[in-house]
């Protein structure tokens, strides 16, 4: 068996373990200062809207030696400063978005375009997105992801109780809440990607949640029965047990994402693939902790509120203390017996033995001597 696996085996029966539940206060910490710092991000910098959502024109070029950058300077000059976006294509030819235009101003920044770029006019492809689109497509995001968050809510209360749907819903937010903030600090296009990629995070998220929660549920069943375990150890037991496969869960999902972020976005250049690799890296990094850090923690803190739960919690103590208790006395009390030395000067602990010559014939039976 791989080390890993031994270590895995060793969490899953209660062999070893992280005590996360009782250091909770430092990941709840941990969490708010990196919410809040999403959330000024957000406040401060916004959000950088694609076309799609904004409104504007994207301008197709043909196969062009000109750079992307050179691209972006003309781009700009010719919109009258209007933010452009260019990104070169595989087949030489360059893409460019400039955001805010309408039908009227789009002509003669295309022609400026061709001019700047010495293309013929009629060879730039023109395509002119309206607001009212992006607008829809916002409002859809938003009916899609109130609706998962209502089913979730409702399974999780029926399949669990309504303590992990609370849980699992404040760790749901706090992945998307950071997600967009991080868009927001790196100054990265949201487009429909983005959205995509917001709401499949969800799913993966929730997934690691589910997995830990069935853990819990599971153990936890007549838990009040027994004086062994508090919830919050069960809780933590749950954790431990499952916490080798969510890593490796996590870690197999975030690699083809990684190559998507980091050597397709940034090697070779495919600014497209940033939309969703984003918001699937951050939000799956976000997700995997949470579900540790967050979501089961809380869960511990919310039944650990229960009378049954503080009672349980009392016995536990209780019957800790009488063991210690008990265990102290008798090493106070039990002493070692005094050591003896027989005639062969051996040393004998407890009653003092007789020499097997000193007990011969006195198993006979009294009688007359002869």
């Amino acid at each position: 068996m791989s080390k890993l696996g031994n270590i895995g085996a060793r969490l899953y029966r209660g062999e070893v373990g992280y005590d996360f539940i009782g250091k909770r206060k430092i990941w709840y910490g941990i969490s708010i200062l990196i919410t809040i710092t999403a959330i000024v991000g957000l406040a401060v910098r916004g959000l950088n809207m694609g076309i799609e959502f904004s409104g504007g024109a994207v301008f197709t070029t043909p196969q062009t030696s000109v750079s992307a950058a050179q691209a972006q300077h003309e781009a700009e000059s010719a919109s009258g400063g209007h933010q452009a976006v260019v990104q070169k294509l595989g087949s030489g030819a360059l893409r460019i978005q400039i955001s805010g235009l309408d039908t009227k101003q789009a002509v003669p920044v295309q022609e400026e375009l061709a001019k700047d770029l010495d293309i013929p006019v009629k060879d730039v492809n023109t395509q002119l997105v309206g607001p009212s689109w992006g607008e829809e497509i916002a409002n859809k995001a938003w009916l899609g992801l109130g609706i998962f968050m209502v089913l979730v809510v409702l399974y999780l209360a029926i399949a669990f109780e309504w303590r992990m749907a609370l849980a699992a819903l404040i760790a749901l937010i706090h992945d998307l809440t950071i997600t967009v903030g991080v868009y927001a600090l790196v100054g990265f296009e949201v487009t429909p990607g983005t959205v995509i990629g917001l709401l499949t995070i969800l799913g993966y998220s929730l997934y690691d949640t589910v997995v830990v929660f069935d853990s819990l549920k599971e153990a936890s069943k007549d838990l009040t029965k027994q004086t062994r375990f508090t919830y919050g150890e069960i809780a933590n037991r749950s954790i431990n047990s499952t916490l080798v496969r969510s890593i490796n869960t996590t870690v197999v999902a975030l690699l083809p994402v990684a190559g998507l972020l980091f050597v397709g976005g940034g090697f070779l250049g495919a600014g497209m693939l940033n939309d969703i690799s984003l918001a699937l890296f951050v939000g799956l990094a976000a997700g995997a902790y949470s579900s540790i850090f967050i979501a089961t923690p809380l869960v511990a803190d919310l039944k650990g509120r229960e009378p049954q739960m503080k009672a349980l919690a009392k016995r536990v103590k209780a019957k800790r203390a009488a063991a210690a208790a008990k265990d102290a006395g008798q090493e106070d009390t039990e002493e070692p017996a005094p050591a003896t030395t027989d005639e062969d000067d051996t040393a004998v602990v407890g009653p003092r033995q007789q020499p097997a010559s000193r007990n011969r014939g006195r198993g006979r039976p009294s009688g007359k001597r002869r």
